[in-house]
């Protein structure tokens, strides 16, 4: 599977910038786990907006966080993966975030997320959407290769050493 071929560097995102506020006292842990991630979630569809092929933004949002809410796609080893098929979706798109912080995004781990692909497709889209994910979740299982993409410098960086994995 050729997957850098579905990345650009306007879908690129080295840092991100998404606030979660502390928990406040008398909040529940839920209900402030859930916002964090929609936040998340916000800044990641912000990025699959450079592709031109979203129907409605909001939309797209909504089914995102619906997704999360039937099961998480924090896979662990600091590692997530959104990913929907949504008739908001005109077609399959991919973009990749990286917080150096680290979010919490309910990881099968317990840990924080520091990496982020988010992936979208139409919902006739099944093919190249599960050839994609299968290949992603892949080359994410070593170690090195996560580790290079904490430590890339630049967007086309990330292209490359997903070429690299091919």
């Amino acid at each position: 599977m050729n997957l850098s071929r579905y990345f650009t560097e306007e879908m690129v995102k080295l840092e991100m910038t998404t606030i979660i506020e502390p928990l406040a006292e008398g909040e529940s842990i839920t209900k402030w786990c859930q916002q964090g991630k929609a936040l998340v979630l916000d800044e990641l569809v912000s990025l699959l907006e450079f592709s031109n092929r979203i129907g409605n933004r909001h939309k797209l949002l909504i089914d995102f966080i619906n997704r999360e809410k039937k099961a998480t796609t924090g896979i662990g080893y600091g590692v997530a993966i959104p990913h929907v098929r949504s008739k908001h979706a005109k077609e399959f798109m991919i973009a990749f975030a990286r917080s150096t912080k680290g979010y919490d995004f309910d990881s099968l781990d317990n840990q924080l997320s520091h990496l982020f692909f988010i992936m979208a497709a139409p919902p006739y889209d099944d093919s190249l959407y599960l050839k994609i994910f299968k290949s992603l979740a892949e080359i994410l299982q070593y170690q090195s290769f996560r580790e290079e993409l904490m430590s890339l410098q630049n967007p086309g960086e990330l292209i490359r050493a997903i070429r690299a994995m091919e």
